[in-house]
């Protein structure tokens, strides 16, 4: 549901940030939230939709932070026979910029996508849907 949820955020706002990349990334900081937050718990998901790219945040409950979000993309690099640990280097990676910070119900992962520079139309705004 949040990948369509950034998908529709992002095509109906013709905003420039690479969609399929929004898409990837907010997967895996759902999937974090929903693994380390009590079932049933809320989890909510927030797109600001900027001229040079958008951001996307996912709230959750649970209070501790993320893994390392601010390592180098080359420093510690996961097991691949691991069946975690993955999604922090793709959001590090892939992201122009990320990180989490304290909410009063828990936490904000977010991380922010640059404009795409092949000329696609430029929105601003912002939406919020919950996952």
């Amino acid at each position: 549901m949040a990948r369509a949820l950034v998908r529709t955020a992002l095509a109906d706002t013709d905003a420039p940030a690479d969609r399929d990349t929004a898409e990837l990334l907010t997967a895996e900081l759902v999937a974090n939230a929903v693994e380390h937050t009590s079932s049933g718990a809320p989890i909510e998901l927030v797109v600001e939709l900027r001229a040079n790219g958008c951001q996307v945040e996912v709230h959750d409950g649970d209070p501790c932070p993320p893994g390392d979000l601010s390592a180098r993309p080359d420093a510690g690099r996961p097991d691949p026979w691991q069946e975690h640990g993955r999604g922090l280097l793709l959001i590090r990676s892939l992201s122009s910029d990320c990180g989490h910070r304290p909410t009063p119900r828990g936490k904000a992962v977010w991380f922010t996508l640059p404009a795409q520079r092949t000329g696609a139309g430029s929105g601003t705004g912002s939406g919020t849907g919950s996952a």
